[in-house]
C-alpha cells in the first residue's frame, strides 16, 4: 500500500489543485491565486515524470565493454532492474515483484557463467579476482533475498539501490578492464 502512495499522492494533489483553481476563479479572473494554481496543475505531471524517470537506469554507450554479447547481456540486466523498479514503484503486487526479482537473479547468474567462460576461454589473467567479485555479489543478493522474505517492504528499495549501483560500477570497472584485454585479442 505504501508503495503506491507516490502515484496516489500525485493524483490527490492534482485533484486538490484543480478544485483550488475552480474555487480561485470564484474570486475573479484578476486574482492571482487561480492562475498560480493553474500553473501548478499543469506542472504536476511534468515534475512527476521527471522524478519517476530518475528511478530507472538508461543504457549509455560509455558502458560498452566492446564485446557485443556482453553488452547485450548488460542491457538485459538493466532492463530487468527497470522491470523490478516498475513492479516496486507501481506496486503491481508481491507476486509480480517476486517474479521480477527472481528473473533478475537468475539471469545475473546466467550472465556471470557466460562471462566467466569467455574469460577462461581467452586466458584472462584476473579471472579468479573477477569470479570472486561475482561470488560476493551473489552472496549479497542472497542476503537481500533472505531479508526480503522477512520484510519485503523495507528490503526491496535497498535491494534495488544496491543492484543499480553495483551493476554500473562493475561494468565501468572490472568489466571494462577485461573488455580492453579481449578487444586487443580481436574479440568484439
Amino acid at each position: 500500500m505504501f508503495k503506491a502512495l507516490g502515484t496516489l499522492g500525485v493524483v490527490l494533489l492534482t485533484v486538490a489543485a484543480v478544485v483550488m483553481v475552480g474555487l480561485g476563479f470564484l474570486m475573479g479572473p484578476d486574482h492571482p491565486l487561480p492562475w498560480i494554481m493553474l500553473i501548478v496543475v499543469v506542472a504536476i505531471p511534468f515534475v512527476h515524470n521527471k522524478m519517476a524517470a530518475n528511478r530507472y537506469l538508461v543504457w549509455k554507450d560509455e558502458y560498452s565493454v566492446g564485446i557485443e554479447e556482453m553488452d547485450n547481456d548488460h542491457k538485459k540486466l538493466l532492463n530487468l532492474i527497470n522491470q523490478l523498479q516498475t513492479a516496486v514503484h507501481y506496486y503491481t503486487g508481491r507476486e509480480f515483484e517476486e517474479k521480477a526479482l527472481e528473473e533478475l537473479v537468475d539471469y545475473t547468474k546466467t550472465h556471470f557463467n557466460k562471462e566467466e567462460k569467455l574469460l577462461e576461454d581467452n586466458g584472462y589473467a584476473d579471472l579468479d579476482a573477477h569470479k570472486l567479485l561475482h561470488k560476493q555479489f551473489i552472496d549479497k543478493v542472497n542476503q537481500f533475498l533472505e531479508q526480503y522474505k522477512q520484510d519485503s517492504e523495507l528490503t526491496i528499495n535497498d535491494t534495488l539501490e544496491f543492484l543499480k549501483d553495483w551493476l554500473i560500477k562493475h561494468i565501468n570497472g572490472t568489466d571494462k578492464e577485461y573488455g580492453k584485454v579481449l578487444n586487443d585479442k580481436g574479440i568484439h
